[in-house]
């Protein structure tokens, strides 16, 4: 039966207007006994009527029926005890014009706030407490209808949890224990009735114990957000020894949004697996940068490119200016800013950065102030045959874009690199090496002279990036594999989209001595490598399957282009501590200005006729240190950081 909102409130207000009457008697008693209350009966129905009136207009006002009873909150709480004071001042103000409180009791005021506050806030603490506990709600409904849960994390989205769970007998989970991960709580506390279990080295033998009593441990959910990384490695290791599942609590707007019955725990994609401690930022320095100023932003399709946009917005630019070559990748970046900033000013620009007249009439447009070029063809075994169209939007791209900024006088420039230039051995390298060199000497120029300061940030593989090997484990799963890894030897550096967005950001704050003299580069600390060949074997599990049993892992060998280790520095490269703890610069010699230009004009005038075979040769003889024999694996080795694994198959 449908109660419309009228009826509703009106049944509210006549409630709390007898609550309010009750409480004058009530609080007299407390006062005089039950005894003075009799003597002075005429004083107390005076009191209640003069009470009701104040208290009937006041709680009209108050709009206490907006307040959800069956989840009257601590804020509800602080109102309702807000309308009780402010009705018994008014009562006193009224009391003391009419009869100057003549052998009326003062101290009846302080008795009846927290009586009256008492009765408004407890009638709907029972109400709330007979909701969640009638039969037929979830303490009363069958456990073996439900999934048997612990939950990892004594935490707000516990709760939340717990407490969506005990609300509906077609709740999907039972939550039969709570696992302390940060050891805050003692062994044997409680979240709603929930009892701490035990610490998370704890996990294994509380799963066996609570299967001896007849209580099958379905599911590990991680109720704790901040619970990444290797702590989670080693709970997935311990559900997929106990034969459990391993999944994570979603958001906790989402948690208190969604019915008990929809609430879908998320599986434990391999980010979780693989992110660090963040990273300390200085945001006041990025808004300093970025606030208020006309920002362009290359690239702004590309998955690097539009996380840049994305963070750049939100410390709201005067102007935001979006190039992409994509037609379809700068629709779908627009359109998202469209919707989540459209207070900033914005204009996305079909340009590509071949076009050199083309960006330079832009720049003239829009005039920014500070760029970010994210634009470039990252595709290593594509690239290798077409050393040309490398080439031509890497190194000739990026040499558009340096001279638009030097001749339009931008601020800063910030340019996006990777770790594939350090020693290449892939064309892809091999162009991003010299497009950093080029953006090194006009670094150099500019701060000597005063001009536009470029800053070169270079970083390994990020996790969800287009040509990521994450997302083609994920679509070789899907179809139920094999999945492939080139080697089982092969490590990458890793690290989330968002977090490599936010020290590009950093970095472009930064002021440190070795970067005013010009020509560093910035390095963002990548940590430790990962093994390609356990990052599968993860993801299968991730999946609730078994490598070798469920889903095959295949060995393809090296494709053009591709070697079986990441270097983020060159031997020569002199390595500098920044003042950022995330952050390291390299200061590799730099060829002179004049020298880069004319190696550059042969480069390009090569790759602008097609000619390939004639850039390769001009790529390796510009750098002296690109083995374009990728697949010689004894050459890789020798100029790797890390030692092979005795045993690749553990």
């Amino acid at each position: 039966m449908v109660i419309s909102h009228r009826f509703r409130n009106a049944v509210i207000l006549a409630i709390d207007i007898f609550l309010a009457a009750l409480s004058v008697p009530i609080s007299l008693a407390l006062r005089l006994g039950v005894d003075g209350v009799q003597q002075r009966f005429d004083l107390t129905v005076l009191a209640t009527g003069i009470f009701i009136g104040i208290a009937a207009v006041s709680v009209f006002f108050s709009r206490h029926g907006r307040i959800a009873w069956r989840w009257v909150s601590v804020d509800d709480a602080i109102l309702l005890a807000r309308t009780a004071v402010f009705i018994n001042l008014v009562f006193l103000a009224v009391l003391f014009l009419t009869t100057r409180l003549d052998g009326f009791p003062r101290s009846f005021i302080g008795i009846n706030i927290l009586c009256l506050s008492g009765l408004f806030i407890g009638s709907r603490l029972v109400f709330r407490l007979w909701h969640e506990r009638q039969p037929g709600f979830a303490k009363g409904a069958p456990k073996g209808q439900r999934l048997n849960v612990l939950l990892v994390g004594v935490t707000d989205e516990a709760e939340a949890f717990i407490r969506k769970m005990s609300r509906s007998s077609n709740a999907p989970y039972h939550v039969s224990g709570l696992i302390n991960a940060d050891k805050e709580r003692p062994v044997g506390s409680r979240i709603r009735g929930v009892k701490v279990l035990g610490g998370s080295e704890e996990i294994a033998k509380i799963v066996r114990r609570l299967r001896s009593q007849g209580e099958h441990i379905g599911h590990l959910i991680l109720s704790d957000p901040a619970l990444k990384g290797e702590p989670v490695k080693k709970l997935l290791e311990l559900t997929e020894e106990e034969g459990i599942r391993l999944s994570r609590l979603p958001e906790m707007s989402q948690l208190q949004l969604a019915d008990s019955n929809r609430i879908a725990v998320q599986p434990i994609n391999v980010e979780d697996l693989l992110s660090r401690p963040q990273a300390r930022l200085d945001r006041k320095a990025m808004a300093a940068l970025l606030t208020s100023k006309r920002v362009l932003v290359t690239g702004a399709g590309g998955s690097i490119g539009s996380e840049l946009v994305r963070q750049i917005a939100a410390f709201t630019p005067s102007q935001l200016t979006l190039v992409d070559a994509s037609e379809f990748n700068l629709f779908e970046i627009d359109g998202e800013m469209a919707r989540t900033f459209p207070g900033i000013e914005r204009n996305a620009r079909l340009v590509n950065v071949r076009d050199r007249q083309a960006l330079f009439d832009m720049f003239e447009r829009e005039k920014p102030e500070i760029v970010f070029h994210a634009a470039a063809l990252k595709h290593v075994p594509l690239l290798e045959s077409q050393p040309a169209e490398a080439v031509l939007t890497n190194v000739m791209g990026t040499r558009n874009v340096a001279d638009a900024c030097i001749a339009h006088h931008i601020q800063m420039m910030v340019m996006v690199s990777t770790d594939k230039a350090v020693q290449p051995v892939s064309v892809m390298g091999a162009s991003k090496r010299i497009a950093e060199t080029y953006c090194q000497t006009q670094d150099i120029r500019g701060r000597e002279q005063g001009g536009t300061r470029f800053v070169t940030v270079r970083f390994g593989n990020v996790l969800g990036s287009a040509g990521s090997v994450v997302p083609l484990f994920q679509r070789q799963l899907e179809q139920g594999g094999p999945l492939t890894v080139t080697d089982p030897r092969m490590t990458r550096y890793f690290m989330t989209i968002r977090e490599a967005v936010e020290l590009v950001l950093q970095a472009s704050t930064m002021r440190d001595t070795a970067l005013e003299e010009g020509g560093g580069i910035v390095v963002l600390d990548m940590g430790e490598p990962v093994n390609i060949l356990d990052m599968a074997r993860q993801m299968i599990r991730l999946a609730g399957l078994q490598p070798g049993k469920d889903v095959e892992i295949t060995f393809t060998g090296l494709r053009p282009g591709e070697r079986l280790y990441e270097i983020l520095f060159q031997h020569q490269e002199a390595l500098i501590n920044s003042s950022h703890e995330a952050i390291m610069l390299a200061r590799p010699r730099v060829p002179d200005e004049a020298f880069v230009g004319k190696m550059l004009d042969s480069l390009i005038e090569a790759a602008s006729a097609s000619d390939h075979e004639r850039t390769r040769e001009l790529l390796e003889r510009i750098l002296p240190d690109f083995a374009t024999r990728a697949d010689r694996l004894e050459d890789q080795e020798a100029s790797s950081a890390f030692p092979m694994r005795e045993d690749p198959s553990a």
